[in-house]
């Protein structure tokens, strides 16, 4: 009662796992499905490979995804006839809904239970086989791979290597697999030289195994055949169990298989677990791609070459010299001189260099300081030259400046008083004249009319080249007043400001109002601008000068250097320990920005 209760706890479990691979499935489309049932358990060397690299084979080989599932058969349990229906039972109830394209079998032990079990679980599933036995026969729609061990080998290249062993402890366990290995073992150590004494150390439990190998004669050696099980009935992983021996063992061990070689093992002709796996997936492939298993021949592959652990052979003495020719040597140190060479030539062909280049550098030192030498007179004469040109610019822009204050002071007081006087005049002169004296007045009015246009023309004259409102009102009165002065009805001049100071040094204020002066007359006189922006900001750090204009713009590169009014803003600018931008390019109009520290005068 409780069996059944567990078979149909089972069979529910089974159906909720299968749901999700066939969902998937039938999202994709169409796909092939291949089931692998291993004769090993899943965390041996061979299982562990053959799941990982099998679907990436299978992948590359059809070109789309293969729907790819494993099983593994506990070989320990497997003669148990109650274990043997209960793992049919799981497949059947696992698998009742899928159809396999291929059914892959890895080793005899699997083969043998596809064989038994067929009809029951996949009956119409094309089986592909891998086997050890060459006795194995195929039955109808499979096609299979054999693999022979070649147990005989691994002890001819012991023999090369140690040729005084006369003694070999074969280790081997009691597990059905075992007894078969250590069958097929005698068999083929028979045809060595009778001078040899083998000793199988089968029949005993773990602990009495160790003993052996941790005491044995010398000229001996271990030939580690496989370890499933020992006398005791232990179950026990050989991968781990070879640890186990390599640990205690006085004497080398060699073995058969490529995944010893590493772990302990001196080496021997091993089998190739990729080799393995690739060989039953290709023959898997060439079923998959349509062909009838029956027609593909049973194939016998040779996957053993030699192999060797060079760290045990100098752990146990073993010269490189009886290495046959042909062996892989795994885990080879190179000497010091061969792991070495490359930094050796290295630094010899630098110290070559080296010598080389310190000669010539000796031969180019005193040129070299000569050199540096008239560099450093140079430069100082070139440094005293940019200061007394950056000096004389400062000096000529003050002069002009002062020259003219000078004549805005002459045009003010003296050129523009005495026309002042003589329209005074006039006018007295006009009041005086007899009334009907038409032509004679109209005369006088038009002389009045010039005499005061002249007047005006003076003081804006005087008031271009020194403003006065620029000293008494300020920087931004300045400005306004410019922007009075050049608006008229085709220009439109816009003034903005923030964060001016009321009060700013004279050589900032001046240099600013300067540049104003200078970009709105270009705008005026050059550019064909329709509007001129100017905008003054104030900040912690100092203050900033933008004018923008919409005219025709010109090439900055090109103009640098050649026009006076740009090297006057540049002079201006670097005058007062400011920054001058320009951007500007035909067709796009000109922007002007200046940044002056400003420090307020208190």
């Amino acid at each position: 009662m409780c069996l059944l209760r567990s078979r149909r706890l089972l069979a529910i479990l089974l159906t909720a796992t299968s749901i999700g691979p066939a969902v998937t499935s039938w999202a994709q489309g169409p796909q092939k499905k291949v089931l692998v049932l291993h004769s090993r358990a899943r965390d041996t060397v061979f299982s562990i490979v053959a799941d990982r690299e099998m679907p990436l084979l299978l992948d590359r080989a059809m070109g789309s995804k293969v729907d790819y599932y494993s099983e593994h058969i506990d070989a320990t349990r497997l003669p148990e006839a109650q274990y043997k229906t209960a793992f049919g039972d799981y497949l059947r109830l696992k698998y009742r809904s899928s159809r396999f394209d291929a059914v892959i079998a890895t080793h005899q032990l699997a083969f043998d239970f596809l064989t038994s079990d067929r009809k029951e679980l996949f009956p119409d599933a094309p089986i592909v086989f891998l086997t050890e036995d060459r006795t194995a026969r195929q039955i109808p729609n499979s096609a299979g791979v054999v693999v022979e061990r070649n147990y005989s080998g691994t002890l001819r290249l012991a023999l090369q290597l140690q040729p005084d062993t006369t003694q070999v402890f074969v280790v081997s366990g009691s597990s059905v697999r075992d007894k078969a290995n250590e069958r097929v073992a005698r068999e083929q150590f028979t045809s060595l030289s009778p001078a040899l004494t083998f000793t199988y150390l089968a029949g005993l439990t773990s602990q009495d195994i160790e003993r052996r190998v941790a005491g044995l004669p010398s000229r001996s050696i271990v030939f580690y055949l496989i370890f499933y099980q020992d006398a005791a009935g232990a179950n026990f992983s050989p991968v781990e169990y070879l640890d186990r021996l390599t640990s205690v063992a006085n004497r080398p061990i060699y073995s058969w298989v490529d995944w010893t070689v590493g772990r302990g093992a001196v080496g021997g002709s091993v089998l190739s677990t990729d080799g393995q796996v690739e060989a039953v997936t290709n023959l898997a492939v060439r079923v998959l791609h349509g062909e009838r298993p029956d027609s593909i021949p049973l194939l016998a592959r040779t996957l053993d070459e030699y192999q060797v652990d060079w760290r045990q052979l100098q752990r146990w003495g073993i010269r490189d010299a009886r290495v046959p020719a042909g062996t892989r040597i795994m885990f080879q140190m190179p000497s010091v001189l061969e792991r070495y060479r490359g930094y050796i030539v290295t630094i010899a062909v630098l110290f070559l260099a080296q010598t080389a280049f310190i000669v010539v550098l000796f031969l180019q030192r005193i040129r070299l300081r000569r050199t540096e030498e008239r560099a450093s007179r140079s430069e100082a004469e070139l440094r005293a030259s940019y200061d007394r040109i950056h000096d004389l610019g400062v000096r000529l822009l003050t002069a002009q400046d002062a020259e003219r204050t000078h004549i805005a002071r002459e045009l003010h007081d003296d050129i523009s008083q005495q026309i002042a006087v003589v329209s005074l005049e006039l006018q007295m002169f006009m009041q005086m004249a007899p009334q009907h004296e038409k032509d004679l007045n109209e005369l006088e009015r038009g002389l009045l009319d010039r005499v005061q246009e002249i007047g005006r023309s003076v003081h804006a004259l005087s008031h271009r080249l020194h403003p006065a409102t620029l000293r008494f009102v300020g920087l931004v009165a300045a400005i306004d007043g410019l922007q009075r002065d050049f608006s008229r009805p085709s220009l439109k001049i816009v003034f903005s400001h923030d964060g001016a100071p009321p009060e700013v040094p004279h050589d900032v204020r001046l240099a600013l109002f300067r540049m104003v002066q200078e970009a709105v007359q270009n705008a005026v006189e050059h550019s064909g601008a329709r509007e001129v922006s100017i905008r003054l900001t104030g900040g912690v750090d100092g203050l900033t000068l933008t004018i923008v204009d919409d005219g025709n713009g010109f090439d900055v590169r090109a103009a640098e250097g050649k026009g006076l009014g740009l090297i006057s803003m540049n002079e201006r600018v670097d005058s007062i320990g400011g920054t001058l931008r320009i951007l500007s390019s035909p067709g796009t109009g000109t922007c002007i920005e200046v940044k002056v520290p400003c420090t307020v005068p208190t």
